[in-house]
């Protein structure tokens, strides 16, 4: 049986029980990276006197090979106890796990997933935002058009947002939020549950206050953008954000349903369709 097991996001008595028991029954361990993953379970045999480490067959499983890996150990994921571990956090969110799922569906196989840290949902219930309806996005695509079509559009859609980005693309995530809306607000997390752990919360307009140049974004971070109201007069301004209309004529339509500027507006969108 496949047991999909979440591991801490930084502070290792994060772990649960049914996680220590799932590794101690463990007779094969696929990992995104062995080494972090050993080194895991040797922290844990440290502080947890009752835990024994695992004598089990290692197998590195990752986004660059997990297609080739099920070819070699998909048989065996039903007669022997298996485990898979992202490198931290909650196994399929953003990570290879995905596919061991997808697999076990398909060949009727057994699985199970145990309940863990999250960083994106422990960033978002920290963040105040009370909206309740969220989209995660995970990493958005690293640069180009398509890129910042996808967060345009996911800013507004009327969801809160919550994405991942590395450290040295976070100002230019900024940056990208601000060209979009600058009144937006926003809600940064670093290092979760870590000793360096910050939050931070401004408007997207003030973030070079908070982070005036690369050498302060070290580190793991999560960022989530604030929902907007799409409805004004019980109209759903969606409807018109995503209408092919040209940025003037869209501008003009929105201005009079919320009463805001056709200049705020034309500003909002980008001054470009779709």
């Amino acid at each position: 049986m496949l047991r999909l097991v979440p591991t801490p996001i930084g502070n290792i008595g994060d772990i649960t029980f049914r996680s220590l028991e799932a590794f101690e029954n463990a007779e094969m361990i696929l990992c995104e990276d062995t080494r972090v993953t050993k080194r895991l379970l040797h922290l844990l045999s440290e502080r947890y006197d009752f835990f024994t480490p695992p004598d089990a067959r290692f197998v590195s499983f990752h986004e660059h090979n997990g297609y080739e890996r099920l070819e070699e150990i998909g048989e065996s994921l039903e007669s022997i106890e298996t485990v898979f571990v992202s490198d931290a956090g909650m196994p399929v969110i953003s990570d290879p796990g995905r596919v061991l799922v997808e697999y076990c569906i398909e060949n009727h196989i057994e699985y199970d997933i145990l309940p863990g840290a999250s960083a994106s949902v422990t960033a978002y219930a920290a963040s105040g935002f009370g909206r309740g309806k969220f989209l995660f996005l995970g990493f958005l695509q690293k640069k180009g058009s398509d890129r910042r079509r996808e967060l345009r559009r996911a800013m507004e859609s009327g969801n809160d947002l919550i994405l991942y980005e590395a450290p040295h693309r976070l100002i230019d995530l900024l940056g990208e939020i601000e060209k979009i809306d600058p009144d937006r607000e926003i809600f940064t997390a670093k290092e979760m549950t870590k000793r360096y752990q910050r939050y931070h919360r401004f408007r997207a307009g003030d973030f070079r206050e908070y982070f005036p140049s690369d050498s302060v974004v070290r580190g793991e971070w999560v960022v989530v953008v604030e929902g907007i109201d799409t409805k004004s007069n019980g109209v759903d301004l969606t409807v018109i954000l995503e209408a092919d209309l040209p940025p003037k004529a869209k501008a003009k339509l929105l201005a009079k349903l919320t009463g805001e500027s056709v200049s705020s507006w034309y500003e909002k969108i980008g001054g470009r369709g779709g």
